[in-house]
This record gives structure tokens, sequence and C-alpha cells, in this order.
């Protein structure tokens, strides 16, 4: 996670957390995990450091939007704003979920609520269907849980990590 320690956040913050992590580690073939509110700011993320002994000992090269939480957001935040877009225009209702399949990986974007949205970037030879379940799941447990109070928080949470870390 991009803030390692959960040390005064609320049990709701920490529960999101716990759940994030269970999704990177539990998951086989996941390279890196985004929260992304409506507006495009990141909320919580995996951290790609917990994640290179996996990758090591699997034999994989490091891969993904350059190693930054940050960039995954972008694209997941991107990827969001334009199927939104399409499907208002096609007028089929809201957007469920997004998967972009590539020659090295795959990329899967799922809303959340009130528009916040869970992007995961996965490796090629993760199993989609695996996948998308466990990002289901993650949907269903988080979704009644990230109110606006929940959203700021966790702003506010990665906003100290990174000036800590700056310091």
């Amino acid at each position: 996670m991009t803030a390692p320690s959960t040390f005064g956040l609320s049990s709701e913050a920490r529960n999101l957390h716990w759940l994030l992590t269970n999704l990177v580690e539990e998951v086989p073939g996941i390279q890196s995990v985004a929260v992304v509110s409506s507006d495009g700011l990141l909320l919580l993320s995996s951290d790609a450091g917990r994640n290179d002994a996996a990758r090591q000992a699997r034999g994989a090269k490091p891969t993904g939007p350059r190693g930054s939480s940050a960039d995954l957001a972008t694209i997941v935040s991107g990827i969001g704003s334009l199927t939104i877009g399409a499907a208002k225009l096609m007028e089929f209702g809201g957007v469920k979920h997004t998967m972009v399949a590539m020659d090295e990986g795959s990329l899967f974007v799922m809303s959340i609520s009130d528009g916040s949205l869970l992007g995961v970037h996965g490796s090629a030879d993760c199993d989609m269907s695996v996948v998308a379940y466990h990002m289901a799941l993650f949907v269903g447990r988080a979704g009644h849980v990230l109110t606006p109070e929940l959203r700021s928080e966790l702003r506010k949470s990665l906003e100290s990590e990174t000036t800590g870390s700056m310091r």
C-alpha cells in the first residue's frame, strides 16, 4: 500500500486497506491496484515494492505503468471517463466494468460507488475471470463504506504520506 501504516485511520479506512492488500496478495497475476475517486484522485493503491518478491519468485519481469500508483490512477480515471461517455452516448445505462487485454497484460476497471473506480493491472498470464471475480468481491465489500468522509480521510492519508516522504 502507498500508506504502509494505518495508524490513526478509522476502522473503515483500515478495513479498506486490508481488503486491497488481500486482493493483491491472494489473486495470482495482479501487478498493481488503484482505487480512484470520481474526480480522478488516487484514494488507495497497492505498493509495487510489496509485490517485487512475489514477481521475482514467479520469474516475471516488473511491468506496469511506470511503477507509479499515480500513473495507474490516471489511466483508470481516463478509461472510466471514456466508457461512461460511451455508455451515455449509446444510452445503454451505467458502466459496470471494463477490461482491456494487451499482449503483455490486462487492465480491469470496475465501478465501486458514486463514480469511484477500482483499477487492476494484471500480468499476461493472469486468469481474467478470477481477477474479475475478486474485484467484484472487493467492490461488494467496499462500496457501502466508501462514503465522502472516508474518501476525504483516504486522500488526506495519501497527502500526508507523500509530504512525509519528501522531507
